[in-house]
């Protein structure tokens, strides 16, 4: 399993930019955004694996994983 699949990806709607936001919370700030759907999850996914690049190459470790978390339950029975 690649590093990346470790950590929960959201690509959301945002009425306040009119665009798709992409992010990757707990892994690094700001994100990506863009007009279509998929090009945003592609370019979040290659955001996220550059990121843990610059950690491995400067000896930090990774920050916790959020994915395996059932983090979708968990939002929709708060």
């Amino acid at each position: 399993m690649k590093d990346s699949a470790k950590y929960t990806k959201i690509v959301e709607w945002s009425d306040e930019d009119d665009c798709y936001v992409g992010s990757c919370p707990g892994l690094m700030f700001g994100g990506c955004h863009g007009d279509d759907e998929l090009s945003v999850f592609k370019e979040l996914c290659q955001m996220v694996d550059e990121v843990i690049e610059l950690y491995k190459e400067d000896n930090k470790p990774l920050p916790r994983p959020t994915a395996g978390h059932d983090l979708v339950n968990r939002l929709f029975n708060n």
